[in-house]
């Protein structure tokens, strides 16, 4: 059973991560935010002493594990010979971290894009000694497609050994500074669902052309681009997964990619909503404003008691989210598991974020702290990577045991 305990083998992943949260991104957090765009070179270092914990098998960063049934895929809680706290666990105990200083540097530090869990989860292992070291991101979205990856127009069309794709994607995170992205696309359109599969795309492909990068409400030191692929070729090798699948089991292998994604992004949910809890605990400190932890909220300070409040949706979050990461380690399928982590720690971050705003006052508002703009980052953290509403019907399928053409 999960120990909500953190490993004794991750405390100095978690040790580090947390210095780099306090001492490398808080003090260039506003720099980068008011420099959209522009490449934090700070990062650079970080991102060697990151590689250098990875291969001494230290600490993972967003290439986590992907997730595998231990017995038939029927069987939702397998009973599995021993206990693992493995690679999805570290990566959201770490990432919960750094999020605590930065949520948009910490979607910048090279090689650890989301791409990168997109190859872990499908990829062969050949696939996976050839881009390890690379950093990639991952291009789902389109115009007029949104949150029905299913629907997704960009098509794949088979030309010897190679894959000819054409489209368009949009809100590719770190789509700019990549090495790799990891395109969607369709094989057969007619087959809907069926037909869509994952392909590696180099991002000096002369087919794959950047439209422009995305000003946003917040993480601004991560760069979003806009991209067209236009007659965008391929080699057959770097469609992900085994070459010999049919397209029947194509869209399944693709979104297994989400088992992975969606805990990451509840963890950054968590350190941004951690960070928030903690300055403005210490403002109402100042204040005089203190929480009795052992009091009943209603005969303490009004703000104390929305404090007690929050802190309990946080550990609510934090629980969901550590349960679908060890359930990922543990072989077991997670992706009821990892909706519901998704979709309670990005709606508590909102929450949090908004509400500490509005307890620290006109300091809150300002820019002397770092509230506002956790409050800023915090609203991607309840879309990218499925919307709430999306998870939510995610959850409802698995519940109900109703497929996605029966509950829309």
């Amino acid at each position: 059973m999960i120990d909500l305990e953190v490993p004794r083998k991750f405390l100095p992943l978690v040790e580090r991560a947390r210095g780099v949260a306090e001492e490398v991104f808080r003090p260039i957090s506003r720099t980068y935010d008011r420099a959209e765009h522009e490449y934090p070179r700070e990062l650079d270092l970080l991102s060697a002493v990151i590689d250098g914990m990875s291969s001494s098998g230290a600490g993972q960063g967003a290439g986590a594990s992907s997730v595998v049934a231990a017995v038939g895929s029927g069987e939702r809680h397998p009973a599995a010979p021993t206990v693992r706290n493995g690679s999805n666990l570290s990566s959201v105990l770490s990432i919960l971290e750094t999020c605590r200083g930065d949520v948009g540097l910490t979607l910048s530090i090279p090689r650890q894009g989301l791409g990168n869990a997109a190859i872990a989860a499908v990829a062969t292992d050949e696939q996976k000694a050839r881009y390890a070291g690379r950093w990639a991101a991952m291009a789902i979205t389109e115009p007029e497609t949104g949150s029905d990856s299913g629907a997704i127009r960009t098509t794949a069309v088979k030309d010897g050994d190679e894959y000819v794709l054409n489209g368009e994607k949009i809100y590719v995170t770190s789509g700019e500074r990549a090495d790799l992205v990891v395109v969607w696309a369709t094989l057969d359109r007619s087959l809907g669902k069926r037909a869509i599969r994952s392909f590696v795309v180099s991002r000096a492909n002369p087919g794959l052309k950047l439209v422009r990068l995305e000003h946003k409400l917040g993480i601004r030191a991560s760069d979003t681009a806009a991209f067209h692929l236009d007659d965008c070729r391929v080699p057959a090798q770097d469609l992900l997964g085994d070459p010999d699948i049919t397209t029947a089991g194509g869209f399944g292998g693709a979104m297994q990619t989400f088992d992975n994604t969606r805990p990451l992004v509840a963890a950054m949910a968590l350190g941004l909503t951690r960070a928030c809890l903690d300055t403005t605990t210490e403002l109402l400190a100042d204040a005089g404003v203190h929480v009795d932890w052992d009091r009943p909220a209603h005969v303490q300070h009004a703000a104390a008691a929305r404090l007690l409040q929050m802190e309990a949706e946080y550990e609510a979050a934090h629980a969901l989210t550590l349960r679908a990461a060890w359930m990922a380690d543990n072989g077991r399928p997670n992706s009821m598991e990892a909706s519901m982590a998704k979709a309670k720690a990005g709606r508590t971050g909102v929450a949090v974020s908004l509400a500490c705003v509005e307890l620290a006052g006109a300091t809150g508002y300002g820019e002397r702290e770092l509230l506002e703009k956790w409050a800023r980052d915090s609203k991607i953290l309840d879309i990218f990577e499925g919307t709430q509403q999306i998870q939510l019907l995610v959850v409802a399928r698995h519940l109900l045991g109703l497929s996605s053409s029966q509950l829309k």
